[in-house]
């Protein structure tokens, strides 16, 4: 079965957290293994990850929440 690049980053999160059941690993696998934008995507949110994860705490700037709920949601819709 071939899975879409929407799909895949419904699944970054859990691929990362290793809680996929294995059939959907697989799938999520074999897609990053040729897909150059998920798996920046997968990069991406690892080193966001490792940023978060950092003592050094750092301000974010006002809003920034706000318009990154905004634009993922952007980016979902657009993916439809």
């Amino acid at each position: 079965m071939v899975i879409e690049c929407k799909h895949v980053w419904n699944y970054i999160s859990e691929y990362i957290d290793g809680t996929l059941d294995d059939a959907t690993r697989e799938m999520v696998q074999r897609h990053l293994d040729h897909c150059e934008v998920c798996s920046a995507i997968l990069d991406s949110t690892r080193n966001i990850i490792v940023l978060t994860a950092d003592d050094r705490v750092f301000e974010l700037p006002m809003g920034f929440s706000e318009r990154l709920h905004a634009r993922l949601e952007q980016e979902i819709e657009s993916a439809r």
